[in-house]
């Protein structure tokens, strides 16, 4: 007779777990040297995996943006300095709120520019990860010059 394996649910591995943590903890330390540049506002991109259009998302912080029928808000985001390896981290909060429905928390957590599949918002339409913070200086309009 044969006898059946059951394949056990999938968990994080420790080694994504870890990495995840030094991830955090290198953008959220702040050495005497170069400290984490805290964003204004961050640069996501988003994918409606039915139609192919990939729009690039750019919300300042806690601010609900609309994509499809996802809403997002970033309450943090911080970046590594110009002498630094690059690294973009943003703290998400994504909700699926279709019409005529109760709205569902679909993401919490940081997403971070280098490594999106580290910590990733699962739908089956739609794929949100972070490009990159706004600082001060890029969230402003540009001048007008009057020429």
């Amino acid at each position: 007779m044969a006898q059946y394996f059951k394949a056990p649910r999938m968990r994080p591995s420790l080694a994504v777990m870890a990495s995840c943590c030094w991830l955090v903890s290198v953008l959220v330390a702040t050495p005497a040297d170069g400290a984490a540049i805290k964003g204004t506002g961050a640069v996501l991109q988003g994918l409606d995996k039915v139609t192919a259009r990939v729009s690039e998302i750019v919300t300042p912080l806690n601010r609900l943006v609309r994509f499809g029928t996802l809403e997002i808000v970033v309450r943090a985001c911080q970046k590594t300095p110009p002498e630094e390896p690059p690294e973009s981290a943003a703290f998400l909060e994504i909700r699926d709120a279709k019409p005529g429905e109760a709205t569902v928390a679909l993401f919490t957590g940081w997403m971070f520019a280098s490594s999106p599949a580290l910590s990733a918002l699962e739908h089956p339409v739609y794929d949100i990860w972070v490009l990159d913070c706004l600082t001060a200086a890029e969230s402003e309009p540009a001048p007008n010059t009057g020429d």
